[in-house]
């Protein structure tokens, strides 16, 4: 059954150089990096503060091991030190203070002269046979259109890149399943002196009734069971990544609120579970929670290039890199459970450093759009690897740079001077591969 919406004439927002499309650290960092080199950007973010998973996510801390580029300059002017004692042997300028970081990102936007428009949702592409040369925007003050030289894609989802053709695969490409959602939240009023900080699900730590992923899993309720807790900047805040939800599709709106609920109910009993179980967290309690749920995977676009899981495990170097000293393990949250997929390596993986090719960036056939994130072009078992933020941010820096290559030599996207935009890249944080 279908509804046929009346045409109607929509007021015309502006024009823009580069639009890009959310603002988590893939398109935050492309909409500064694309403006300090010139080009007239405007930023669209659904939500009221800008930093996606980063910041509105509840995020705890910037995971992986990526060297150099734009994501160094966001670690270090995101930091923030409290004045209290903290506990010793971390890498504190990793761990996020997620309100602090929204003011830094916002700022940083404005610094370079990037137009920001909060509250607002990209509706749709515009296109012109397969070329996109804007977006359609709901907001507050209605419909609009904003036309574009460049869109860059950073919705996680790729939902304009979809609407505008571009082809790709959900999730695994044998099932299409996708790895869980998971609720982020924080806790207070944790002892740090007693606590432990259990960072991945194959941390086994003996506490007094037990090992504590072993205690997960025999307390909490499935699909919950594993126990992931992270320091924060400020005293006696931990970050808990414990919820989780299975078998849900983060494109479809009724996954996401089934994901909500299920997340939601898990809250009260992971926090009594700490209570109980986990020295220091004896006297927690529920602080806060993201207002949206946290999508690991969704679409995966089919560009020009397509990085491989073994790109990845031989650190396949590309002639026409963009990202360079990429590196994480294959990061797969259980499909069908809690804890580590069967098929995911944390502990028990090398990691050596990888780089990531301009093509996966372009796709095979749309012009006029990049994508930067992880919904770049890449397999399911690449993507859990190089979807961490560190990575995505400096993806999104690479599409910046070649969004105002193509503007100022007026070329396609694909023809981008490779060359050029390393160059470019290099006098600007990254490091040689």
């Amino acid at each position: 059954m279908f509804y046929q919406e009346p045409s109607r004439m929509i007021p015309v927002y502006g024009s823009f150089d580069v639009v890009v499309l959310g603002s988590g650290p893939a398109g935050f960092s492309a909409a500064v990096a694309a403006a300090r080199t010139g080009s007239k950007v405007l930023i669209v973010e659904q939500f009221g503060d800008i930093g996606g998973v980063a910041t509105i996510g509840s995020m705890s801390h910037w995971t992986g091991n990526t060297e150099g580029g734009f994501y160094e300059e966001i670690l270090k002017r995101g930091a923030d030190y409290p004045t209290e004692e903290r506990p010793q042997n971390f890498e504190y300028i990793k761990y996020i203070n997620t309100e602090h970081l929204k003011t830094v990102m916002l700022n940083m936007l404005i610094e370079a002269g990037v137009q920001v428009l909060l509250y607002t949702v990209a509706a749709d592409a515009i296109t012109s046979g397969e070329t996109v040369e804007g977006v359609i925007i709901e907001n507050k003050s209605g419909r609009q259109a904003v036309y574009a030289k460049v869109v860059i894609d950073a919705t996680g989802d790729g939902d304009i890149a979809a609407r505008a053709g571009a082809e790709f695969i959900l999730g695994r490409e044998t099932d299409h399943s996708m790895q869980p959602m998971t609720l982020m939240f924080k806790i207070g009023g944790v002892d740090y002196n007693r606590a432990i900080f259990p960072g991945g699900f194959e941390e086994y730590i003996d506490v007094p009734k037990g090992e504590v992923q072993h205690l997960g899993k025999a307390h909490l309720e499935a699909p919950a069971g594993h126990v992931l807790l992270y320091p924060n900047q400020l005293p006696g805040v931990v970050t808990c990544n414990m919820t989780n939800c299975i078998h849900v599709d983060g494109t479809n709106a009724d996954d996401l609120v089934k994901a909500q609920v299920v997340c939601r109910n898990q809250l009260d009993k992971i926090v009594a579970f700490l209570r109980e179980f986990v020295p220091g967290y004896e006297n927690c309690y529920l602080l806060s929670t993201a207002p949206f749920i946290g999508i690991r995977e969704t679409r995966h676009f089919k560009g020009v290039q397509t990085l491989t899981e073994e790109d990845i495990r031989t650190a396949k170097y590309y002639e026409n890199w963009v990202v360079t000293h990429a590196c994480f393990n294959f990061d797969v949250h259980n499909m069908t459970g809690s804890g580590l997929d069967a098929t995911g390596e944390q502990a028990a993986f090398k990691p050596t450093s990888y780089t990531i090719p301009y093509g996966c960036l372009v796709p095979e056939r749309i012009e006029g759009l990049l994508l930067a994130g992880r919904n770049i072009s890449g397999s399911h078992m690449a993507h859990s690897n190089y979807r961490v933020m560190p990575i995505c941010a400096n993806i999104g820096q690479a599409a910046g740079y070649a969004a105002s290559l193509a503007i100022r030599h007026s070329i396609p996207l694909r023809d981008v001077n490779v060359k050029e935009l390393q160059e470019l890249l290099l006098e600007n944080g990254v490091r040689t591969p």
